[in-house]
């Protein structure tokens, strides 16, 4: 059996014994995706990146949905996925991915004149204290920074992400040192505006603006993923948003045919980019089901035609 597009997810959700709502909304994603593309009378099927007997050769393309285990299982995901792209060709593609999928992109971005929170990146292996990459952090930013956030420079879902000031650091040392011995971690500015007006993410095909989403954080938590009790809500993005969202995505290496762009009024009251989503972003295409068809048809255009 031949395909046109594999839509990619990971063991967990292929065939879910119990089905939470979390779960309930991966299956709806993946397959509003895969019926919009069929309905463009493509060849389409569902794998686990994982899945030791499929043939990946099979396939013209891989899109990758789902696949949220690939930060836990990193050095197994990173061998299939260069295996992988000798055999058949990934949406987005593997060098915009390879990319992206590492956080150091945020300051190839700033370097290009996008606005970020002011970062200042560890690489694994630095043998420093915690204090230490605060002082780094603060001739970094060109002030003595307050508060922070650390988090791994490969991640999802606020995997290993704290927050704490420069007065308590000492309570996350020790798991920072431990962390910092096999990967590289960015400390950045906290932003009190994500906690006061969300995190506003803005869905961007081929270039496009398609809908938007409005991230916010329970009360007495700052992540404002799902994952730890945040709240999505639809939201049309204004002009001066999407104009900021697009310049983003014109800055990457190359023009991705699926993109989130996250962004946020800074502690200077200036939209900043928190993340560019391109490897493998929830688009919300249960708020609005007609971006799938959107996404379906710019696949169909742009590796069909």
């Amino acid at each position: 059996m031949h395909y046109d597009v594999v839509v990619l997810t990971d063991d967990r959700y292929i065939d879910p014994k119990q089905k939470d709502i979390y779960v309930s909304n991966i299956l709806e994603e993946d397959h509003l995706v895969m019926d919009a593309l069929a309905q463009l009378g493509l060849k389409v099927v569902r794998k686990s990146w994982a899945d030791p007997h499929f043939d990946w050769s099979c396939t013209k393309y891989a899109l990758f949905r789902t696949t949220w285990d690939y930060f836990d299982r990193y050095t197994e995901f990173y061998e299939w996925f260069k295996k992988t792209s000798g055999l058949t060709q990934f949406i987005n593609s593997k060098q915009l991915i390879d990319w992206n999928i590492d956080k150091h992109y945020l300051r190839d971005l700033n370097e290009q004149g996008i606005n970020i929170p002011n970062t200042h990146f560890i690489e694994s292996g630095d043998p420093l204290s915690l204090k230490e990459a605060i002082e780094k952090a603060d001739k970094t930013f060109g002030f003595e920074c307050k508060d922070f956030v650390l988090k791994p420079c490969i991640s999802g879902a606020a995997r290993h992400t704290y927050k704490f000031n420069r007065f308590n650091w000492t309570q996350h040392d020790a798991v920072f040192k431990q962390l910092i011995s096999k990967e590289s971690m960015m400390l950045q500015e906290f932003q009190q505006n994500i906690l006061d007006e969300g995190e506003i993410s803005l869905m961007i095909f081929n270039g496009e603006y398609t809908h938007g989403v409005l991230k916010v954080a329970k009360p007495g938590d700052f992540r404002v993923q799902d994952d730890f009790g945040g709240s999505v809500h639809p939201y049309q993005a204004s002009e001066i948003q999407i104009k900021f969202a697009k310049k983003v995505v014109k800055a990457a290496p190359e023009i991705p045919t699926y993109a989130r762009v996250d962004i946020f009024r800074d502690n200077g009251g200036n939209w900043a980019l928190a993340e560019l989503e391109i490897f493998e972003p929830e688009l919300w295409f249960r708020l609005e089901s007609s971006a799938a068809q959107t996404l379906a048809k710019a696949i169909k255009h742009k590796y069909f035609s």
